[in-house]
């Protein structure tokens, strides 16, 4: 550049660069320091928000800054408009849904791998990030108990989804592969005309319907079976699978819920099982909350069952292990359906380890390329936290549930709507839906406690789900007696 063509003078201020070692240290002690207050004094605090839909945005800016503002007015913003505006699920008497739950390890590994910034899609792009997960969800099977037929040594092994729903979706186009077997003739195109089917209880996840759209299989061929004694009638799906399979139809893909949404009830898997083999069917188990529980050796029984004729097996420890959102652990018996559906290898990602088949890339697992590192969290909740120390947190929600629910049998305003499932209880007033919708509206608005709501066996019922990383006994003592004061004379 000559005199004649020199930048004119700026006035802009210097250029803030994007990581400042020293800077970084100060601001990350204070916001660690933040979100420690924030866990101090969350019990304070109304369990729901009560903003206006438009508040939060109604607070902050229309436009984002042209020059760099102090963390301080950014961490005042977070006092004043954000926490009003949030459901504080972290709250000890937090009880609806089922829990999001974290911990001080888990919050630590996702700072590790924000800071870290890997990008994980190949074992060549990051070997540790690939590597860990491997061998954190060979762990995780192991506590569970789960067959050795998903272990990584074998033909199966696991992988680390956001969420349930994307860990059935990658099951469902498994199981599409194996059912039309694609890429086994020279057009690529399934000489088969007939169409797929898919099955699932009445009280299966909404996710399955999803996922038989977004597959390409269509929510009309989701059969939704009946139920029998709380879970999938298996008699109910014989009959629809045959009838499907009778009338030119292929049935592919059979969803087995262990701790459904609504009431926690457990499909019967074992028999689903044999119903599912009859016809080749690719069986998923959807153990998303409950699967957790299978720490615990004295829960196993109902929650395993049938495990070992699974195709696939997925729960969330994002739920109920002090792992914070989002990680999806799933399992599958053989991976060979899984990385043919979904593995592509452009020329720009093709290297020597994937080329020789030796390593795992985790891309071929699941519908996106790119993929955090997520086996951090899980990998220092785990080492930090331990396996005893998990149980017996588990142990604890199911024994308050089960407290709980021998309060309200012995209220008589009061009926249980089904067993208590783990730490799940449903329940109702017996003076019908409409007082019991509004007992639940009452008790929310308290601001002392979040419950939710679900129809079971045909009534409106409020769902107790115990599973927050700081509630106790008390904090379920207390719901209680809000419940028996706002019940009056119903």
């Amino acid at each position: 550049m000559n005199d004649d063509e020199a930048a004119p003078p700026s006035s802009a201020p210097d250029r803030v660069p994007a990581f400042d070692p020293e800077r970084f240290r100060v601001e990350g002690r204070a916001v660690v320091d933040w979100i420690a207050d924030y866990w101090s004094a969350v019990e304070r605090r109304p369990v729901l928000s009560s903003v206006a839909p438009g508040w939060v945005r109604s607070h902050l800016p229309s436009r984002a800054p042209e020059a760099p503002e102090p963390l301080a007015d950014v961490l005042a913003d977070a006092d004043r408009v954000i926490l009003p505006g949030l459901t504080h699920w972290q709250h000890p008497a937090f009880f609806g849904w089922f829990p999001a739950s974290t911990c001080g390890p888990s919050i630590l590994g996702e700072l590790l791998a924000a800071g870290l910034g890997v990008q994980g899609m190949l074992w060549a792009t990051s070997p540790a990030c690939t590597e860990l997960e491997t061998l954190v969800l060979d762990w995780l099977r192991d506590l569970l108990g789960l067959p050795v037929r998903f272990a990584s040594t074998g033909a199966g092994g696991g992988v680390i989804q956001d969420s349930a729903s994307s860990g059935l979706l990658c099951a469902l186009v498994a199981a599409r592969e194996r059912a039309t077997d694609l890429r086994s003739n020279a057009t690529g195109v399934d000489q088969d005309a007939r169409p797929l089917v898919v099955y699932a209880s009445v009280d299966a996840h909404s996710s399955v319907e999803k996922a038989a759209g977004i597959a390409g299989i269509g929510r009309q061929w989701l059969r939704r079976i009946p139920g029998a004694g709380g879970g999938m009638d298996p008699a109910a799906l014989a009959r629809a699978m045959d009838e499907d399979a009778g009338a030119g139809r292929r049935p592919c893909f059979v969803v087995a819920t262990v701790g459904t949404t609504a009431s926690g009830a457990v499909d019967p898997v074992p028999a689903i099982a044999a119903v599912a083999a009859r016809h080749a069917a690719w069986l998923h188990v959807d153990a998303a909350w409950a699967g957790a529980a299978a720490l615990c050796p004295e829960f196993r029984g109902p929650l395993l069952a049938g495990a070992e004729a699974a195709d696939s097996w997925g729960f969330n420890p994002h739920k109920w292990l002090l792992v914070n959102f989002d990680c999806h652990a799933l399992w599958v018996a053989d991976r060979t359906a899984l990385v043919r559906a979904l593995s592509t290898k452009p020329d720009y990602l093709r290297n020597a380890a994937s080329d020789a088949g030796g390593v795992i890339d985790y891309s071929d697992w699941q519908v996106p390329l790119g993929r955090r590192f997520r086996a951090l969290k899980l990998w220092m909740t785990l080492r930090m936290l331990g396996a005893e120390a998990l149980r017996a947190r588990i142990r604890d929600h199911v024994t308050w549930a089960g407290e709980f629910a021998a309060m309200l049998r012995g209220d008589p305003r009061f009926e249980l709507l089904a067993e208590p499932s783990l730490s799940l209880v449903c329940f109702a007033l017996r003076s019908g839906d409409e007082t019991s919708r509004d007992l639940l509206d009452r008790v929310n608005a308290t601001g002392a406690a979040c419950l939710s709501h679900a129809r079971v066996a045909g009534r409106f019922a409020l769902r107790l789900a115990i599973g927050g990383p700081l509630t106790e006994r008390r904090h379920v003592e207390q719901v209680w007696r809000t419940l028996a004061a706002l019940a009056g004379s119903a």
